[in-house]
């Protein structure tokens, strides 16, 4: 099973605020934590189509190279503040082989989904600090004006049989107003 702590992924969580780390921590849903500590809770969907993973996706998904892959994008938000900024990929085949339910999630939060299964596995979680540099930075601030110069995320990887989905999730700052 590839390596999620690559590519600068696997800070241990305990360099983030403290006020952020039970959320960083999280092994259940995420909706469903940021549900019980935000009212109205919902989901923006900001893309989900054709794409390639990230240089520094390539490995937790297994890939040599870049490949063919559904990129989803989603805001999760509590009214209209968002809380979380939310990079899905998968592969074509992974999409095939297991995850095809996926392709018509719409505004339903993954993890409603993949926590359901009994049958999906989801591996240790990574972190890291991103700043300006990373693209998931810059997407998040693309979706949400005048973010900080550093964001906190995680990482982890959704099996099921051999098909592999690969969530990071980059937390904002409204989610420690709480």
């Amino acid at each position: 099973m590839p390596d999620l702590a690559s590519h600068r992924w696997g800070h241990p969580a305990s360099r983030a605020p403290r006020r952020l780390q039970p959320w960083l921590t999280e092994r259940g849903s995420l909706t469903a934590r940021l549900r019980a500590h935000f009212p109205a809770v919902r989901v923006r969907l900001l893309r989900q189509g054709p794409g390639q993973p990230l240089r520094d996706e390539l490995a937790p998904l297994g890939q040599p190279r870049p490949c063919r892959s559904v990129v989803r994008e989603i805001l999760l938000l509590s009214g209209d503040t968002p809380l979380v900024f939310a990079h899905s990929v998968m592969t074509y085949q992974s999409l095939r082989y297991g995850f095809g339910l996926l392709r018509h999630q719409g505004v339903k939060p993954l993890g409603a989904t993949l926590f359901a299964n009994p049958r999906v596995q989801r591996s240790p979680l990574a972190w890291r600090r991103l700043d300006r540099r990373h693209p998931l930075w810059r997407a998040a601030a693309a979706a949400v004006a005048g973010l900080p110069p550093q964001l906190w995320a995680r990482r982890s990887r959704f099996t099921l049989g051999h098909a592999e989905l690969l969530i990071t999730e980059v937390f904002l700052p409204a989610i420690l107003k709480e």
